[in-house]
């Protein structure tokens, strides 16, 4: 519950957790956000499609701020 900074890949250089086109369920980790130097992995709530990827890599994050679209 507080601003954090957005992260799509585990760590630089290494493949996003997610893209757009992916199929994910729920509780798989899709992200990272760091908050008070604290890494978290958040997981996705619903399990679907990527439809986009709304967070840029980098950007501070507010919560309840949509990170993806995830669809059918």
């Amino acid at each position: 519950p507080m601003n954090g900074i957005f992260y799509a890949s585990p760590s630089p250089g290494s493949p996003p957790f997610v893209k757009e086109g992916d199929a994910i369920t729920a509780g798989q980790p899709v992200c990272i956000v760091e908050a008070m130097k604290v890494f978290n992995e958040i997981p996705s709530p619903v399990s679907g499609t990527v439809l986009k990827v709304v967070a840029k890599p980098g950007a501070v994050v507010a919560p309840g701020e949509p990170l993806l679209l995830v669809g059918p």
